[in-house]
């Protein structure tokens, strides 16, 4: 039983030997320049290498002497054959850090001579050049980028560019963040070239609804709830009659010309306006962020401009970013409005629970050590008594009743 075991033991090793040096051959045939040249030689070194040994096992006495010269004959003639692959080896090892050695380089566009066309105004030339490109790598992004603007932007074409943009965005495997550039280029141009406001709002759209739920459709919906009318768009094209008023007259020798000066916005219109944009767009957090600083600085109502804060903080799909720029401005706004100081904290523990890792993150910590010097300081600031005018010319009466005498 053991010698059968041991018989098997030695078969199993053997052929795993085999397996072994046959994956070494192969692997060896699989990167040469010339496997069948390879494989001669390996042949050939396996028959003298074999011969060599049949004749030292076979030879005796005066013959096994002259065994040295020709085991000294049988390396002399494996050392030409080998030697040269074995020098090719090595010099390609060492090559391989300079040239990149046999790794195949991937098949990748090239926009040069696209690019150069493009800049010497041959729009025509460039336009095959660019789909010559893509019709070899149809799901480049670049190409894709590239064919469009040339359309928009140098054949006037912008239907052509935005079938460009529609082809793009239907075809699978796309990054998110492409598509949304794709398409928020897209309505640029809309909004540059034609004032198109409905063309640049559909745009935006078609990225809600490409990809609901992320980051880049909450950002569309802040975009379009900040498109400018087409009025607003159309009026820099046209030529504006200027009235010139009729100035002051003696400016120089008014008293007083706080009148003068050009009155403030309404802060209670611009409340209003702003509660009318946000119901139809409440994702707007450019207006929202002005609507809590109104409530804040004018109303002193820092209940209303903490729930507007809020409600952008909370907000799901929120670049991090946003979220502590508004964080920051809450607490801003709560040491300026006399805030308890555990409230303040815990607003600026809130940035810190984000990413305690961040540059946000430690300049929260740092504020937090300094709070308690803040809020002193801006108390005081907030106790200082302003001086008003009370009287013209009050340093001339010292000299007037010195003048007159007592």
């Amino acid at each position: 039983m053991s010698r059968g075991y041991a018989i098997a033991r030695e078969v199993a090793l053997l052929g795993a030997g085999a397996v072994l040096f046959g994956w070494f051959v192969w692997l060896l045939l699989k990167k040469s320049r010339d496997p069948s040249l390879l494989l001669f030689r390996m042949i050939f070194t396996g028959a003298v290498v074999g011969w060599l040994f049949w004749y030292v096992h076979a030879a005796s006495g005066l013959e096994l002497a002259s065994g040295l010269l020709v085991a000294w004959l049988c390396g002399t003639v494996l050392a030409v054959v080998w030697v040269p692959v074995i020098v090719d080896v090595v010099g390609r090892a060492f090559g391989s850090l300079y040239d990149g050695g046999d790794q195949e380089v991937d098949p990748q566009p090239f926009y040069s001579a696209f690019q150069a066309l493009r800049a010497k105004g041959k729009y025509q030339e460039a336009l095959m050049e660019v789909r010559r490109q893509l019709a070899r790598f149809p799901m480049d992004f670049q190409g894709m980028m590239l064919l469009a603007e040339l359309q928009a932007e140098n054949l006037n074409d912008l239907p052509g560019a935005e079938v460009t943009m529609e082809r793009f965005c239907n075809q699978p495997g796309h990054a998110p963040l492409n598509i949304a550039y794709a398409l928020n280029r897209l309505a640029d141009w809309h909004l540059e070239m034609m004032k198109d406001r409905d063309a640049a709002r559909r745009s935006l759209e078609r990225i809600i609804e490409l990809l609901p739920d992320t980051e880049m459709s909450l950002q569309a919906a802040q975009r379009i709830g900040r498109l400018a009318d087409t009025e607003t768009l159309l009026a820099p094209l046209e030529r504006r009659r200027v009235t010139v008023e009729k100035g002051v007259d003696n400016l120089g020798l008014l008293r007083e010309q706080a009148s003068l000066k050009p009155g403030e916005a309404d802060p209670g219109l611009m409340v209003a306006q702003y509660v009318k944009h946000l119901e139809q767009h409440p994702l707007d957090g450019h207006v929202r962020e002005h609507l809590a600083t109104l409530y804040a600085n004018h109303y002193q109502r820092m209940d209303l401009a903490e729930d507007q804060l809020e409600q952008l903080i909370r907000q799901p799909r929120q670049p991090a970013k946003q979220v502590v720029k508004w964080l920051n401005l809450l607490a801003d706004l709560q040491v300026q409005h006399g805030a308890e100081p555990d409230k303040i904290r815990g607003t600026l523990r809130r940035i810190i629970n984000l990413d305690p890792g961040v540059a946000a993150a430690e300049n929260a910590k740092r504020r937090l050590d300094v709070l308690n010097i803040e809020i002193k300081a801006r108390k005081n600031q907030n106790q200082a008594v302003k001086l008003g005018v009370y009287e013209q010319n009050i340093g001339l009466k010292g000299r007037a009743k010195t003048a007159e005498g007592p």
